[in-house]
């Protein structure tokens, strides 16, 4: 069992314009600025087949029935009832009304089972883009979560770690996310967070939770839309304690202080559908640069021909230079940029072999690529790598998406 207790939380209720803790939270009216991020570090797509369980190179369960801190009622466990891959792309955490192992809760016999999935051994990072596009689940007492704990947790323990809870929705309110931070001195029912409310219920679709963190401020959106942002002025003079590495976590809970418990209009199971997980990096001054892109195999780089930025243009390897033809930009979108337009996949294609070209940039998710640590150009929509069609090391080798193998020939490096 993890020692992370999730504290007792909101006696009141955390609102956008509302006075918490002292500290008034306004919503957002100015057009957000835009922030320092950098490339993809960390990602889950969850493309696995259905009944696969979740890869445990990223993901560990906290596991167990202890309340957490805040009075839950289910039991937390590692089984692919609770969590699974749909085999849609898509993990599942699964709520359910049931006790087959007779698991004992803090209170008892547990009445529900859910799971608690967390990257505290496998994945932290200090600031950056921290995503999820989910699905989450409803009803009355159902508290779905996707949120942070510092790193230092187990030394200094909770809420010297800092919190940061990207998304929080209890089933009384369907249609409001809510986005909050504790730390020394404002935690619990005193944490500081904004909230942001639509006209349909946040279970009737998937939508995009995020939060930009940077040194001294922290923003939420909801479907690309700030809705909260805070800074070390937002403290009353408390400590700000989001300056170090944080770990994830995604949970459906049952029941607890702020949320309530479920009552008869509360039907199970419920289920919080997750379509991705991505983390991107933090870029200081926000200065992402235009860099090369080389391939290990020629030793050539990625270029477009005769440097005409037309759609369709289809890209190769030339020897490396310093027109602009060649000068890419990761963005912080996930598009590769050169001379105004998007790497792309030709007709937004995910088959091996498709066509890798230079198209207006159109905001169509085939257009996302990462350059990760091993070195593969991984398009994020086909999670397939860019390869050099038929191993050809020469000045005019054509690109193409294909299975990521390893070899030479889909290795890339910034030059």
């Amino acid at each position: 069992m993890s020692l992370i207790s999730r504290r007792l939380r909101r006696g009141a209720q955390v609102l956008a314009a509302a006075l918490v803790a002292g500290v008034l939270v306004v919503p957002v009216q100015a057009a957000p600025a835009t922030a320092a991020i950098g490339g993809l570090t960390w990602q889950d797509e969850f493309n696995a087949p259905a009944g696969t369980p979740v890869d445990q190179s990223k993901w560990r369960f906290d596991v167990g029935g202890h309340g957490w801190g805040n009075n839950e009622r289910q039991y937390y466990t590692n089984s692919t009832s609770n969590a699974v891959h749909d085999g849609q792309g898509n993990l599942v955490i699964t709520a359910r009304r049931e006790n087959p192992n007779n698991y004992q809760c803090h209170y008892g016999r547990c009445e529900y089972t859910s799971a608690r999935l967390l990257t505290a051994a496998t994945f932290t990072q200090a600031y950056g883009r921290f995503e999820a596009r989910i699905k989450i689940p409803r009803g009355q007492g159902i508290w779905p979560a996707f949120w942070m704990l510092g790193n230092n947790f187990n030394s200094v323990g909770w809420p010297a770690s800092g919190e940061i809870d990207i998304m929080e929705n209890v089933g009384r309110e369907p249609n409001t996310v809510h986005g909050t931070i504790h730390g020394p001195g404002y935690s619990g029912g005193g944490g500081i967070g904004g909230s942001r409310t639509i006209g349909q219920p946040l279970a009737d679709a998937f939508h995009t939770y995020r939060v930009d963190w940077e040194p001294n401020i922290i923003r939420w959106y909801l479907d690309g839309v700030e809705f909260f942002r805070v800074d070390p002025g937002r403290l009353g003079g408390n400590r700000w304690v989001f300056d170090h590495p944080f770990f994830m976590i995604m949970n459906v809970a049952v029941g607890g202080n702020w949320p309530g418990y479920p009552d008869g209009s509360t039907q199970f199971p419920q289920q919080m559908l997750v379509d991705y997980v991505r983390v991107y990096s933090y870029v200081p001054d926000g200065n992402t640069g235009t860099t090369r892109i080389r391939g290990q195999q020629s030793g050539r780089c990625i270029d477009i021909p005769s440097s005409n930025p037309y759609d369709g243009a289809p890209l190769q390897i030339w020897d490396c230079n310093t027109t602009a033809a060649q000068a890419w930009t990761f963005a912080a979108d996930g598009t590769v940029r050169a001379m105004g337009k998007c790497m792309d996949p030709a007709w937004a294609g995910t088959a091996n072999g498709t066509e890798v070209n230079l198209v207006t940039c159109n905001g169509n998710p085939a257009q996302r690529f990462t350059l990760n640590a091993a070195g593969d150009l991984v398009n994020l929509n086909a999670n397939r790598c860019v390869d050099v069609r038929e191993n050809n090391p020469n000045n005019g080798g054509r690109l193409q998406l294909w299975d990521c193998a390893g070899t030479p020939n889909q290795k890339w490096s910034r030059a």
